[in-house]
């Protein structure tokens, strides 16, 4: 077909990226009703297989997915236009929410309100969770890699990449998935090398600058984001239990309140969910070094957290014909999803036990056992209510989340009236 006008990308691709709340899903039926059902710019197979594709990669896979969709339009510049105008705008308006976190967050009023949404954050990974679960165990072997993958995490604190790497290993191993004939169109090897190298550099340059001059902050930020990239393999949810291991307890950048903060606040923004990274980016600089510092930490971020998903597109998407006849790359996808499930469900529980009491502690065995005298009675009536929207009355979220953000403050004034 005759690639669209580029007029035409930046109108469609831009009310994607404005449009784009509610996590993967929503966004990828979002782009499936404006590219398939709407225009002919992509047909059902190519969609689907571009989705397979995606999901096989580390990062968002709806960001990824818009610029799959952009580059088969127009190549590397409409890969280019889609991917930044589906991470632009939300990323603008989480450093807007970001600075207010940073300059009020501390006020009993913005507290109160954080603890609906932080009650809310609960059932939200919940849905992530059965969702995800739905999906992806479809057998005994599934089963058990979801149930190793949660012990590994909540009793061992075995490190997020490890668990993806294992489970990839034992799903292109025992669960390989079925070939889908394609015809495969030649693809020149030097032309994937010349993209590699290309955005390799434009990725990892930067990163190799600020650890040579020793940036404070900057250069942690940097180096970490980039190791994030290459592991965040089952989106965000997944990933999030690596970053609270990592960033509240390696480098004390937050604390694991702030992070649901975060994740509540990304939920209330268009984009991609992995936006959360900006957040603790900015909260990291901003806590060393004032705003401006903060406002560097969160560009680094969102170079290294996006920058190689442009690298994985442009060098992968020509072979993307060709991977869907590969079992063993299939098998693998299935290991890391099921894997994915134990993992979200050691980050709800985790999210759960710090909502609902102040104190958390590791006993002897390496479980999590919360002190039963500094249960919060109004963190459990609010995660009951969150509970009766999301998962009974389908509340639309982001109605949700403000409901309970007042919910929160209700709930606060009630506790000290009393």
């Amino acid at each position: 077909m005759t690639p669209p006008p580029t007029a035409d990308m930046l109108r469609v691709f831009g009310r994607i990226g404005l449009l784009s709340f509610g996590g993967p899903a929503a966004q990828i039926a979002l782009m499936h009703r404006e590219l398939v059902e709407t225009r002919p710019w992509l047909t059902e197979q190519q969609f689907l297989g571009a989705l397979s594709f995606c999901m096989l990669l580390p990062g968002p896979e709806a960001m990824q997915l818009a610029t799959y969709a952009g580059w088969r339009l127009r190549g590397t510049m409409g890969g280019l236009l889609a991917g930044l105008l589906f991470v632009l705008p939300g990323a603008a308006v989480m450093l807007a929410l970001a600075s207010f976190y940073a300059a009020f967050g501390s006020v009993p009023l913005v507290e109160a309100l954080f603890l609906g949404i932080k009650a809310t954050v609960i059932v939200i990974v919940l849905q992530a969770l059965l969702k995800v679960s739905s999906r992806a165990l479809n057998g005994s072997t599934a089963v058990v890699l979801a149930f190793a993958a949660f012990i590994a995490i909540f009793v061992f604190e075995v490190p997020f990449p490890l668990i993806i790497l294992t489970a990839a290993l034992v799903g292109a191993l025992l669960m390989q998935g079925e070939a889908e004939p394609a015809p495969l169109t030649p693809v020149s090897t030097s032309a994937t090398l010349r993209t590699i190298a290309i955005w390799g550099a434009l990725w990892l340059a930067p990163v190799a600058l600020l650890a040579v001059f020793a940036a404070p902050v900057l250069s942690d930020v940097a180096l970490f984001f980039s190791t994030l990239a290459v592991v965040t393999f089952g989106g965000a949810y997944a990933v999030l239990a690596y970053m609270v291991q990592e960033v509240v307890g390696n480098f004390g950048w937050l604390t694991t309140g702030q992070m649901m903060d975060a994740l509540g606040l990304a939920e209330t923004t268009p984009g991609p969910l992995i936006l959360v990274t900006q957040f603790v980016g900015f909260m990291a600089g901003e806590q060393a070094g004032g705003w401006w510092l903060g406002l560097l930490a969160a560009l680094v971020t969102l170079w290294v957290t996006f920058v190689p998903c442009f690298l994985w597109i442009f060098a992968g998407a020509p072979y993307v014909e060709w991977i869907a006849t590969r079992p063993r790359l299939t098998g693998a996808l299935q290991g890391i999803t099921a894997a994915v499930v134990g993992v979200i469900a050691n980050l709800s529980i985790w999210f759960a036990l710090n909502v609902w009491f102040t104190e958390v502690d590791r006993n002897r065995l390496g479980l999590w056992v919360p002190d039963a005298t500094t249960i919060d009675i109004s963190a459990l009536f609010l995660s009951g209510l969150a509970a009766a929207l999301l998962l009974w009355r389908k509340t639309d979220l982001l109605a949700a989340l403000a409901l309970m953000g007042g919910a929160g403050i209700v709930a606060s004034f009630l506790s000290e009236s009393i």
